[in-house]
């Protein structure tokens, strides 16, 4: 497993390896049952502090993603309630689709573009 770091960006390191986590299991690198490197592996390679992976990690757990287990580590094991995940979906997008309103993008655009991200998973099923 690969992950980008960008240390200059102003997002947090540990919400970057979340999200490349997430964006690894979207996209089919990462399967479910997987086992992600140890929070000493992972922080060795990118070259951060081990308390970052932990962080991600232990966010990665509370939002379903993977289980922690003392002898197998961080595994991919998608736990997730359909209803909640998209009630939460449904916020982020609204605050989203409204930047884009104000900045004169069409609906034909805004549906363009949502293919083109949906069409980057495997596990999407069209």
């Amino acid at each position: 497993m690969y992950l980008s770091i960008d240390f200059n960006s102003d997002e947090a390191i540990y919400i970057q390896v979340r999200n490349q986590i997430i964006l690894g299991i979207a996209t089919a690198e990462i399967k479910e049952g997987d086992n992600l490197p140890s929070v000493r592996e992972l922080a060795d390679n990118i070259g951060i502090n081990m308390h970052t992976v932990n962080k991600a990690y232990t966010i990665l757990k509370q939002e379903g993603y993977v289980k922690l287990d003392r002898r197998k580590g961080a595994v991919v094991a998608l736990d997730y309630d359909k209803i909640a995940a998209i009630e939460e979906l449904k916020g982020r997008m609204r605050m989203i689709l409204a930047q884009a309103i104000c900045k004169n993008i069409s609906c034909e655009e805004i549906h363009a573009v949502m293919d083109e991200i949906l069409n980057e998973f495997s596990a999407f099923d069209s």
